[in-house]
């Protein structure tokens, strides 16, 4: 028997009592930190705020609001309902909340561990922004079992934790160091010289005459799907996919280019899609060139730098698009590229395969395991 079983056959074999969060605790937000203050206040305590990246960090300034142990919680946005334990001294934005004990019986690493399974459930979505307000919050129930039970909890988490984060770390590395070494090899297959004779012999040389995209393709815009029912086709934006209707566009392999939006996003498809007027699907019009040879060939493009947008959304004209120098090597030497590229790709970006997979398995080994520690039953009144 575990010492975790033992304990709790020992100390509370009938289940546990819960009690609203607002009763062991107490519940504050954050205030404005501006984009200027962050400027003109430079220092070494960190403001957090709504986002996830580098542990939620905004900015640093030379004042802080807070000296201690709390809890933070992310009230709005993509990441609402995220738990944070925050040591020290620091700050919050508006769009946090800050969670401090006034009960002697609960830890608050355990109740970090509680709410980061419960506190995602209570995220209000009816109005498209997410949101978990203070009174979303303050009634989510929990469970006080003994100290010793918690304290036991706790030690086990959190060496599950450091083990999942240092394989994780492991594996994000191997992953990124995978990616650059995608990154080298596409560029150095798809690196070609011009040549006014066509393609040599020699691969190795590899000159190559080359044509602009207007010469091998269509470039095609999209359309509004509202009209559309629920089903199985996928509808892309410059993003990647939005929803699933039961019409499709196009159904023959293509790129798609983004218009508008995250115009770095490209996106190779052969099977039958729907995409709206943030993305474009282009109509490969010679049999020079091979369709995932030419999706490969763009990855290569730095569209980001081609951005002709005026105002505060990035764009791209069709125009512009048209402009691209192509490749054109033997089909054979295009097809060779893809099935050498094809292979990495599958490494490095395809979650039910490889790197990607590894880690989300990770991820999930140590959700269960939490939860199956944090399932506690509710002792009877």
């Amino acid at each position: 028997m575990s010492k975790l079983q033992e304990l709790i056959d020992r100390l509370c074999p009938n289940g546990v009592e819960f009690k609203p969060l607002g009763e062991v605790a107490t519940l504050s937000r954050g205030k404005v930190y501006s984009k200027e203050y962050l400027r003109d206040n430079p220092g070494k305590y960190p403001v957090y705020s709504s986002q996830t990246a580098n542990d939620g960090v905004l900015g640093k300034i030379d004042s802080f609001d807070y000296d201690g142990e709390y809890l933070t919680w992310t009230t709005d946005g993509a990441y609402a309902g995220t738990i944070f334990h925050r040591k020290g001294k620091f700050s919050i934005t508006n769009v946090c909340g800050l969670i401090t004990l006034n009960s002697n019986n609960i830890i608050l690493r355990f109740l970090y561990y509680w709410l980061s399974i419960e506190a995602p459930k209570y995220v209000y979505t009816g109005m498209g922004n997410p949101k978990l307000m203070s009174n979303q919050v303050t009634p989510i129930p929990i469970p006080i079992p003994p100290l010793a039970v918690q304290e036991e909890i706790v030690r086990i988490l959190d060496r599950f934790a450091d083990y999942a984060a240092e394989l994780q770390a492991e594996l994000q590395a191997e992953l990124q160091a995978r990616r650059l070494q995608y990154e080298y090899y596409r560029n150095l297959l798809l690196t070609f010289n011009p040549s006014a004779y066509g393609c040599g012999t020699d691969d190795a040389q590899k000159d190559c005459l080359w044509l602009t995209l207007k010469d091998v393709a269509i470039i095609k815009n999209g359309k509004d799907y509202k009209h559309c029912n629920n089903g199985d086709y996928p509808v892309y934006g410059s993003g990647g996919i939005m929803t699933y209707v039961d019409q499709y566009c196009y159904d023959k392999p293509t790129v798609i280019l983004p218009r508008k939006g995250s115009i770095g996003k490209i996106h190779y498809l052969d099977t039958p899609f729907w995409n709206v007027d943030t993305a474009y699907y282009t109509i490969i019009n010679t049999q020079l060139i091979v369709p995932k040879f030419l999706y490969y060939f763009l990855t290569t493009i730095d569209l980001e730098k081609k951005n002709c947008g005026k105002g505060a959304v990035p764009s791209l004209t069709q125009d512009i698009l048209y402009r691209i120098s192509i490749p054109i090597p033997p089909l054979e030497l295009q097809e060779k590229i893809v099935a050498i590229l094809d292979r990495f790709e599958t490494l490095v970006n395809d979650l039910s395969k490889g790197l990607p997979a590894e880690i989300e398995a990770v991820k999930a080994r140590y959700e269960y395991y939490r939860n199956k520690l944090l399932g506690f039953k509710e002792k009877p009144a």
